[in-house]
């Protein structure tokens, strides 16, 4: 299996909600559509909001993985 192409990274580990959700918005609202970001979160209300946001406004979360007590999650842009 191949590798998702990653075309922005947004580290927000550390950050709480809403501004985790805010941030991401406002990067996605920058690319071109088709464009994959990755954001890293911290486990609790952001992996649980920041997803459901996106898809909410109608991009696909493609992979959500644990990753050292931090969560990446890739979200391409429709």
């Amino acid at each position: 299996m191949e590798e998702t192409k990653v075309d922005q990274k947004l580290d927000l580990s550390g950050e709480v909600c809403p501004y985790t959700f805010v941030k991401t918005k406002l990067t996605l609202e920058d690319m071109e559509s088709g464009e994959v970001l990755e954001v890293i979160l911290d486990a609790g209300e952001p992996v649980l909001n920041v997803p459901r946001s996106v898809k909410e406004e109608g991009h696909k979360v493609i992979k959500i993985e644990r990753m050292n007590g931090t969560f990446r999650v890739l979200i391409k842009k429709t």
